[in-house]
């Protein structure tokens, strides 16, 4: 005789729905698009570009899928991508870029260093897409040297290529920047990935090596996610690694990047071409990268004449930069850089500044505050410790000085301190800056300075710790110089005038303070010890 056994039937019932549940997300499961099928060869032997576009073509048919490559060498031109498209590089696979210049024809609609023009197709690009991604444990190589030696071996005045002949009928009409000859040159090489006007982008995993030019280049995209990248294109000219410009939504986390120019970049555009657009950089987080060489870690600029705002950047190492943080622009971009927080870095062998921020990036004369007038506020820098030839460059404009500088919790040994020029509203808490030589900070035409807490403990001889030249309303307060300071503060200038000393201990100063005989304005002790 038979028992019914309501435990038995339960887990019965459970495992054969799992089962149907099962085979149902098998049905139903992603479809593979392997390029081998569509004509591919994984050898090298002969060029896939085709194949890979008849198996991107059947995956769109299909309303999307994932176009495969297995372990094995790749020889392609340019790859188009179209919605709902993975390109899945798997691990042992490579995709090397053809170096013959005809594979990346026709010339389609891009954007370069700001300025929107017909050139050359980038090596992967999408435009209009949404739904793309390009992920794997494989690795993709430009093959950039060819690129490299011929943009810089071109000479004014010789004889013009196809392709810069090309380039000029395709080109006649555009918006050009205000210095145009990078655009009559006609030779603009692709970069690696640009995707343009595209919505849910993903970049995932994928090593990439040797770029012709910016290696992952997003423009005017929305929602971005760029991770576990890492990037090498040594020894190379303008190689930057991701720059994402005018897009909306940018996640960058987890990527190693070492190449010839930026690390880094945030764009919006250049000059009246940027301005006409009018497309910002928002919405931008990058957190835990390693970067090792480049022009710069991070940069932001300098085409950012369309605005660059809510930009966070944390948990990151530059080692071997020639600057850690740098914002630069100048008269004539227009734009306005703001609501930037920088927290939780780590900088050694930085061959030139740790931070800067530069609206003289290029040498202009003063003109009156229109739209080609740029400008940096609201920044902050928080819990940085480095090592650097110079510790920050902060230099705005007679008639637009950078304004809403914090720095808090730094510390950092460099060669020279921060020099600070045509800025307002500055404030150091808790800062630390042993120099070799030099102030620990120099100011310069400054307005509203907060100093708190400021400590070197390398004092030098005759050289003050805090050197102030035509500021005016300076507070500096919870000051404890280093034994064998000579002097801590030393004011000049006929604009200087309502500095305040507040809860000081100077007891370890030989002078306390220096007032050179122009500075009439007499300093204000409010607490701690009286000025020497």
């Amino acid at each position: 005789m038979k028992f019914f056994n309501p435990i038995h039937q339960l887990v019965t019932t459970f495992t054969l729905g799992c089962f149907m549940l099962i085979f149902s997300l098998n049905t139903n499961a992603q479809v593979y698009y392997n390029v081998l099928k569509y004509g591919a060869a994984n050898d090298s032997s002969k060029l896939a570009t085709s194949a890979i576009k008849k198996a991107i073509d059947a995956a769109s048919k299909a309303g999307g899928g994932t176009v495969y490559f297995p372990a094995g060498k790749y020889l392609t031109g340019s790859i188009h991508l179209k919605s709902n498209i993975t390109i899945f590089i798997d691990a042992g696979a490579e995709l090397h870029f053809s170096d013959n210049f005809d594979d990346y024809l026709p010339m389609v609609k891009s954007r370069y260093e700001g300025v929107d023009v017909t050139s050359f197709s980038p090596l992967f690009y999408a435009y209009e897409a949404e739904n793309i991604a390009i992920i794997g444990r494989g690795i993709i190589d430009g093959h950039g040297k060819k690129w490299w030696d011929f943009v810089e071996g071109y000479k004014e005045g010789q004889a013009r290529s196809k392709w810069q002949i090309m380039f000029d009928d395709l080109n006649k009409d555009i918006l050009l920047p205000d210095d145009p000859k990078q655009m009559t040159r006609g030779f603009l090489r692709p970069p690696f990935i640009q995707t343009i006007y595209c919505k849910n982008v993903l970049i995932e995993g994928i090593t990439i090596r040797n770029s012709p030019f910016w290696t992952v280049n997003p423009e005017f995209c929305e929602n971005v996610t760029i991770h576990a990248v890492s990037i090498f294109n040594p020894h190379s000219p303008n190689t930057d690694g991701i720059n994402p410009e005018s897009c909306n939504n940018v996640r960058i986390s987890n990527c190693h990047i070492s190449v010839g120019d930026d690390c880094i970049t945030i764009k919006s555009g250049k000059d009246k071409p940027g301005r006409a657009k009018n497309v910002p950089a928002e919405n931008y987080t990058i957190t835990n990268c390693t970067m090792l060489s480049g022009h710069g870690g991070i940069v932001i600029g300098s085409e950012m004449s369309g605005d660059v705002r809510k930009i966070t950047i944390s948990n990151c190492v530059f080692d071997g930069t020639d600057r850690g943080i740098r914002i630069k622009s100048a008269r004539g971009r227009g734009g306005i850089v703001e609501e930037i927080r920088v927290d939780n870095v780590i900088m050694k062998n930085i061959g030139q500044q740790a931070i800067v921020l530069d609206l003289q990036y290029a040498k202009t004369t003063v003109e009156p505050v229109s739209e080609r007038t740029p400008g940096f506020r609201n920044i902050h820098f928080s819990n940085i410790t480095g090592q650097a030839n110079e510790a920050a460059f902060l230099n705005g404009l007679e008639e637009m000085p950078i304004e809403n500088i914090t720095f808090n919790n730094i510390n950092l040994d460099v060669k020279t301190g921060f020099n600070i020029n045509n800025s307002n509203r500055i404030e150091f808490h808790n800062v630390q800056v042993n120099t070799e030589s030099g102030p620990s900070v120099k100011g310069s035409n400054v307005n509203d300075l907060t100093i708190n807490g400021l400590k070197s403990y390398t004092p030098h001889q005759n050289i003050p710790v805090i050197d102030l030249k035509n500021v005016n309303n300076a507070f500096i307060y919870n000051s404890f110089p280093a034994v064998g300071t000579d002097l801590y503060l030393k004011l000049s200038g006929e604009k200087t005038k309502h500095i305040t000393l507040g809860n000081n201990n100077f007891s370890n100063a030989k002078k306390a303070v220096l007032t050179e005989k122009e500075v009439t304005a007499a300093v204000r002790v409010i607490s701690g010890d009286p000025v020497k």
